[in-house]
């Protein structure tokens, strides 16, 4: 793949919902993890675990989680899970930073993906009591998100996505 700048990179990542059965080979899918390993959390607690479920029958049960047969179709699903216990808490108000490393660690691994020629979907809108059970995990334990990784099935055309212009997003020095 061709080098392009990150900006380029983050400009050209979709959204996949439609999958090619293909096998996603081992050495793409570690670069990916290594990704979501590299990311930063706060205070470098990384209270991150991935569970990467190839197997047919676990992708198909995650369905009960999240009904969309694009889901579990591509032929791999990563769970991004997190442990607030082991996160970082700030002090001043308790607020407990698990879930901002968890997406961190998400959204390095979608990048990744992209890069490589994969699709992902971030996956939020699933049933947490389902995915908990399916995936096994212990109590203290959270999915943070899924994404469905795999190839493309359809080479769409880069298009203009709808985001809001810098002016409207950024301020300077207060709010307002």
């Amino acid at each position: 793949m061709q080098k392009t700048s990150f900006l380029e990179l983050a400009e050209a990542r979709r959204s996949v919902r439609a999958y090619k059965p293909d096998a996603v080979p081992e050495e793409m899918l570690q670069t990916v993890l290594e990704a979501g390993r590299l990311a930063p959390s706060a205070c470098n607690k990384q209270p991150w675990r991935f569970i990467v479920v190839r197997g047919e029958a676990v992708r198909r049960a995650l369905g009960a989680a999240y009904a969309r047969e694009w889901f579990w179709k591509a032929p791999v699903v990563l769970a991004v899970c997190i442990l607030p216990k082991e996160a970082w808490t700030r002090s001043y108000d308790g607020k407990n930073y698990a879930m901002a490393d968890g997406a961190l660690a998400m959204d390095h691994m979608m990048l990744a993906a992209a890069e490589l020629g994969l699709g992902t979907c971030w996956i939020g809108a699933f049933d947490p009591a389902a995915a908990h059970e399916i995936l096994g995990l212990p109590d203290g334990v959270e999915v943070v998100g899924m994404t469905p990784l795999g190839f493309p099935d359809v080479e769409t055309a880069p298009r203009v996505r709808s985001r809001r212009p810098l002016g409207e997003t950024v301020m300077k020095e207060r709010w307002g």
